[in-house]
């Protein structure tokens, strides 16, 4: 290709997406398939930084205009200095987490708008968008059982019951709004059958855009 391909994994804390994103790397080693794999926030030193401040429980302070900003600003970083320029070199990124984020936790959770976050990260963005979304979709009951055995929680995980349907809620909006886009896979299920099921969608995805070969 001479762009790479650009694939974000979403769901709520618990959705079970970053397992998810682990299990597909792990298969996409065995088959020898190249990839450059990375998160929001972090993914560079500065991102990185920037995710220790605005999870830290210790900042309850922050607004929610705070928050959304530093996400932004962290996603800038990460955008130009890692992303772009590895599909420019024509790789396969997959990030756990990305806009869609921002927009069900801060416009939904925070409810700041989608207007408004769509516009503070539009600077960052330089017009990227993924290619394509996997977002995992559990029940906020079931996502909080999940994540309930954590020993520890951060800042975004402590805000409560009612910003998790917000934020919830939000991620079923934007699904509905790009479906195209936005994968929806039901990951209420045990952890490989999801797995299978989001593997089976990838192994078609890559076909399709060119990054395998047919008889993979």
């Amino acid at each position: 290709m001479s762009r790479g391909l650009f694939i974000t994994f979403e769901g709520v804390d618990g959705s079970g997406k970053s397992t998810q994103m682990r299990l597909i790397c792990e298969k996409l080693d065995e088959l020898g398939i190249p990839y450059l794999r990375t998160r929001e926030p972090g993914g560079c030193n500065v991102a990185e930084a920037v995710r220790a401040l605005v999870l830290d429980p210790a900042h309850a302070e922050l607004t929610p205009r705070t928050e959304a900003l530093l996400y932004a600003a962290a996603r800038a970083q990460h955008v130009e200095e890692v992303i772009l320029p590895a599909l420019a070199r024509g790789e396969l990124v997959l990030c756990d987490r990305f806009l869609d984020s921002s927009l069900a936790y801060q416009a939904y959770g925070r409810a700041l708008g989608e207007d408004a976050v769509r516009a503070i990260n539009a600077f960052a963005l330089q017009g990227l968008t993924p290619d394509i979304t996997f977002y995992f979709a559990v029940t906020t009951e079931e996502a909080h059982q999940r994540a309930s055995s954590r020993e520890t929680f951060d800042r975004l995980e402590l805000a409560g019951r009612d910003f998790e349907e917000r934020v919830a809620l939000g991620f079923e909006r934007l699904a509905a709004q790009e479906p195209e886009r936005i994968i929806r896979i039901d990951a209420s299920g045990a952890k490989y059958d999801t797995h299978e099921i989001a593997m089976g969608r990838l192994m078609g995805l890559l076909r399709e855009y060119g990054v395998i070969h047919a008889v993979l």
